[in-house]
């Protein structure tokens, strides 16, 4: 059953807009918040969600009761009036487009009609939510964005100041900086926000993933800001996976080739501090294959290599694990290797570029050679790297999928800054009446 089918404990609640293929949902759900509204654009994505529980609300405004099926709103988020939710949210989560941004896109930043944070601001007026929390892309802390981030960062501690349409965002920003010097009247109008670099690979995902979380909570709770940095710090390591290796026992896990294990031992640098620093080692793809987590204990049966043909047979009976032909290993794109994690899934305008989802296996081109052959990671594939549980449905053709998993929070990575959020509103000082 998908997780998001599944009840929480408590009755928190939560929005999400530019849900996508539903990766930040399932950590803000499994967190303990349960979904009053979502929203896409995406028709696939859309797809997807209703694929896994979401029902499309239609026009009615109405605040489901636990158990329903969480509502969707399919559509442009400028065009979605929130007010009706005023003070029954806990949590709004989103990860607003990130193609403005994006070191592999056109880059054009707060002047890309794409660029959807003031519509984050804009729900965070409508709702006034107890907490939010916005991924994006590790492009706005480049020098030519960063002051544009600054803004996006002041604008969600003060989202109740107003921007005259006819000001640019520079000169918002000096009435934010003007207005940020004096207390505020009204503490639940402006919010405390903690901005975190992460890679994934260091919170558990088996990926390299390099992006920004921002969270925010309504200043009016008391909320202890060095309690959730210190929630929120990584806890695996590049260090600690090389120490599983030497010490032998990330190879006691795996049925290897020994003269694969020669090839990765030979890489690993000598200057490793053998002393562990209690960090749990860095997760490979090899681990994703094999089962982590909600998968733990299924691995993936092997892609024969006559079976390259985009024929569904659900080898072992999992969905969305068909091989692929024709995969290139481009110059510039080297392939994803066993044991390390993942290369960043990336979403494309036609999917994920060429030779981005190229894997290299276990297999050689010839007995007693040293070539390696590879071919395209699977859907499924993809989906564990993203740490989607197996029985979360994707729909739409490949290009569809691969695409919704690129845009997509991962899961694990999401499910660490949701658990952090709901504990700091646990631990919370009540708001003086």
């Amino acid at each position: 059953m998908s997780e998001l089918q599944e009840e929480p404990k408590q009755d928190r609640t939560g929005v999400e807009l530019f849900a996508g293929a539903g990766g930040l949902a399932m950590a803000v759900h499994g967190a303990g918040f349960r979904p009053l509204l979502f929203n896409e654009f995406a028709p696939r994505a859309c797809q997807t969600l209703e694929a896994n529980g979401a029902k499309l609300r239609g026009d009615e405004e109405r605040i489901p009761e636990p158990g329903e099926p969480w509502p969707l709103v399919a559509g442009d988020v400028q065009d979605l009036d929130m007010s009706y939710l005023l003070g029954r949210v806990d949590v709004l989560a989103g990860g607003p487009p990130c193609q403005p941004f994006s070191l592999g896109g056109i880059a054009k930043g707060d002047e890309d009609k794409r660029n959807m944070f003031p519509q984050m601001f804009k729900a965070m007026r409508q709702i006034r939510p107890k907490a939010v929390i916005c991924e994006n892309v590790v492009g706005l802390l480049r020098p030519s964005f960063k002051p544009y981030l600054d803004y996006i960062l002041r604008e969600m501690e003060m989202p109740f100041e107003l921007r005259d349409p006819e000001a640019t965002w520079q000169e918002h920003d000096q009435i934010l900086i003007d207005a940020g010097r004096a207390a505020a009247s009204d503490p639940s109008e402006r919010y405390k926000v903690v901005m975190t670099r992460v890679n994934a690979a260091d919170y558990g995902v088996p990926q390299i993933r390099h992006r920004i979380i921002i969270v925010a909570f309504r200043e009016d709770l008391g909320v202890d800001i060095d309690q959730f940095r210190e929630d929120v710090l990584p806890q695996y390591s590049q260090e600690a996976l090389f120490r599983s290796m030497l010490n032998g026992s990330y190879w006691e896990r795996h049925d290897v080739d020994p003269r694969v294990i020669d090839r990765v031992m030979a890489r690993i640098p000598k200057d490793v501090p053998l002393d562990s620093d209690r960090s749990k080692p860095w997760r490979t793809f090899r681990d994703a294959i094999a089962g982590i987590d909600e998968n733990e204990g299924k691995p993936l049966p092997k892609i024969p290599w006559d079976r390259l043909d985009r024929r569904e047979y659900r080898a072992g009976g999992f969905t969305d694990h068909i091989g692929w032909p024709d995969a290139r290993i481009y110059k510039g794109h080297t392939p994803n290797e066993l044991d390390r994690p993942a290369k960043t899934v990336k979403a494309g305008v036609h999917g994920v570029p060429g030779g981005e989802s190229v894997m290299l296996t276990d297999d050689l081109e010839t007995p007693g050679g040293i070539t390696y052959k590879h071919r395209y990671m699977t859907v499924r594939e993809t989906a564990r790297v993203m740490t989607f549980p197996d029985d979360w449905k994707l729909e739409g053709p490949r290009g569809e999928k691969m695409r919704q998993l690129g845009n997509a929070v991962p899961v694990k990575l999401g499910a660490v800054f949701a658990d952090a959020v709901a504990k700091a509103l646990d631990t919370a000082q009540r708001p003086r009446p």
